[in-house]
């Protein structure tokens, strides 16, 4: 196994619509905000300076994450997924780094996140990260019960 980190190629759109929908749907629903960004990738995340990183391993398609401007400082980690039959290879672990490469390149000073207390795995690894728990603000998401920022 030899996992390698891409970034966004849009022939993988419909692999990053597919990862992150099997996770919402096996935890929650799809929310329409979901429905609208998967839509649209180019104009919520690309276009405005975000990136969408996609992990390989030999060849295929194994995880995923978005990285979405919020401002001029800041970046929002969204819709991390790894497909289920290449959890626990530690592949998340190399998209975290990706998106800290990412937003440190682009001179910003935070990443935050919105997440959900029942996904324990993802929170653990946020906080190994050195994400620490800030009040949550409004957000498009009715699933988001815990919001989370790394300084840079």
């Amino acid at each position: 196994m030899n996992p390698i980190i891409i970034s966004y190629q849009p022939e993988y759109k419909a692999n990053f619509i597919a990862l992150n929908t099997t996770w919402l749907e096996e935890y929650f629903v799809v929310e329409p905000h979901d429905k609208e960004v998967f839509e649209n990738l180019e104009t919520y995340i690309l276009q405005p300076g975000g990136e969408i990183f996609f992990c390989l391993v030999n060849g295929e398609i194994a995880g995923t994450v978005a990285m979405q401007r919020v401002d001029d400082i800041t970046f929002e980690l969204a819709k991390l997924a790894v497909d289920k039959k290449f959890q626990g290879l530690k592949l998340s672990n190399l998209l975290m780094n990706a998106c800290i490469e990412f937003a440190k390149s682009k001179k910003a000073t935070k990443i935050m996140l919105l997440s959900n207390r029942r996904l324990e795995t993802a929170l653990k690894l946020y906080l190994k990260y050195g994400f620490v728990e800030v009040p949550m603000k409004e957000n498009e998401y009715a699933r988001a019960n815990i919001q989370m920022e790394l300084s840079l």
